[in-house]
């Protein structure tokens, strides 16, 4: 299941959860996992420039295809020498297949077996995203992995409803890899199925036959108790290829990444990192803090002790919540490389525990930790 531009080599499993550690080689470098990947949704990841990315040890970043397709144009950025030039980001990178922003943001008209018509919610265009599209967009923007056009069915549809989507997701697959021909770019399959188990296991076995290079989890984090989520993932463990990457999508707070990576997860993504910043939320070893709060008002030591990153040399909890109270763009800039340098420091920390053969131990150490939090309401995941 490999070729000249991807290859994937288990390191060590921890024989107790499954926890995995291992090297996913692409043709923009190496990623160790398990792994966090920042989201730059637009080309960017928000309010953090490349150049931070790569001093706090980002690997690997996910961008999205259905936003790109809309602004500035896939064909934009393939005359500009694809995403890694257009954004300047010389590291691997990853786009989703843009199917799941077409079911939440746009307009849909109608979904057939043929693709998805619908209209943008930008401009109000009227467009049509079939397995082929999704493909010819993604080659054009030039990640190193890309994913195959699914359908999310909404949580809390009924099983038909799931079981429907679950079909869909496996034929679009089929289509998505006759239409796949670049062997720089590495193609994942999608599990769906919703909160059914034998729908879970299906879409499974129908991904199979077009794992090459890693295989992914979507339809999860998208409103189910987390407990419901974890479930899910202790069914499929056991059935996951082991040879590849897997990668659960859409999840990462700090809780789920330590759940997901006992699961043997190995790709994780998720907005949360920043977008709680942008509202003045800070991720620490000690939980979240707030920063708005007036309990920081005169807290001049940093965000997190145990932290080495720019703000927390640099800044105190009372700057820090003096620029978010009055909107100035640097707090939410600051807690943001923040966020993501905490998710970094806490996967390569998993990463650590997984050769040490003391994950477990690892992980209840980290929700001890986290219930000393002032903002923590004491609930375990």
């Amino acid at each position: 299941m490999n070729n000249e531009f991807f290859s994937f080599e288990l390191q060590k499993v921890d024989p107790e959860t499954g926890a995995r550690a291992g090297v996913f080689h692409t043709p923009h470098g190496d990623i160790l996992t398990p792994v966090y990947m920042p989201v730059g949704t637009q080309a960017t990841v928000k309010g953090v420039l490349p150049k931070d990315l790569e001093e706090i040890g980002s690997q690997i970043i996910l961008s999205n295809t259905y936003h790109l397709c809309m602004r500035p144009g896939d064909e934009l950025v393939a005359r500009a020498g694809g995403l890694h030039r257009f954004m300047n980001w010389n590291r691997p990178i990853l786009t989703d297949s843009g199917g799941f922003q077409v079911f939440s943001l746009a307009a849909l008209n109608s979904i057939t077996d043929d693709g998805v018509r619908f209209r943008s919610h930008v401009d109000g265009s009227s467009h049509m995203f079939t397995p082929e599209k999704a493909m010819q967009v993604q080659h054009n923007l030039g990640a190193d992995i890309i994913m195959a056009l699914d359908e999310c069915s909404e949580f809390g549809c009924s099983y038909e409803q799931a079981k429907i989507a679950m079909e869909r997701t496996g034929k679009w697959l089929a289509r998505c890899a006759e239409a796949h021909d670049n062997p720089r770019q590495a193609l994942f399959p999608i599990i769906q199925g919703n909160m059914f188990e034998d729908l879970r296991a299906e879409s499974l076995a129908r991904c199979l036959p077009y794992v090459r290079h890693g295989i992914a989890i979507g339809g999860l984090s998208v409103g189910e108790p987390k407990a419901r989520m974890y479930e899910l993932l202790d069914f499929l463990q056991p059935m996951l290829p082991t040879d590849v990457p897997r990668y659960l999508m859409g999840v990462g707070s700090p809780d789920c990444l330590a759940e997901g990576v006992m699961r043997g997860v190995d790709l994780f993504d998720c907005v949360l990192a920043t977008r709680v910043a942008r509202n003045g939320t800070a991720l620490t070893s000690r939980g979240k803090i707030v920063v708005r709060n007036g309990r920081y008002k005169e807290d001049f030591t940093p965000l997190d002790p145990e932290c080495d990153c720019y703000c927390c040399r640099h800044y105190t909890k009372a700057y820090l919540r003096h620029l978010i109270n009055v909107g100035e763009m640097a707090g939410a800039m600051l807690l943001s490389l923040h966020n993501i340098s905490y998710l970094h420091r806490l996967m390569r920390g998993l990463r650590e525990s997984i050769f040490g053969g003391y994950v477990r131990e690892f992980v209840r150490e980290f929700y001890a930790k986290q219930g000393d939090s002032p903002e923590s309401d004491g609930t375990r995941a």
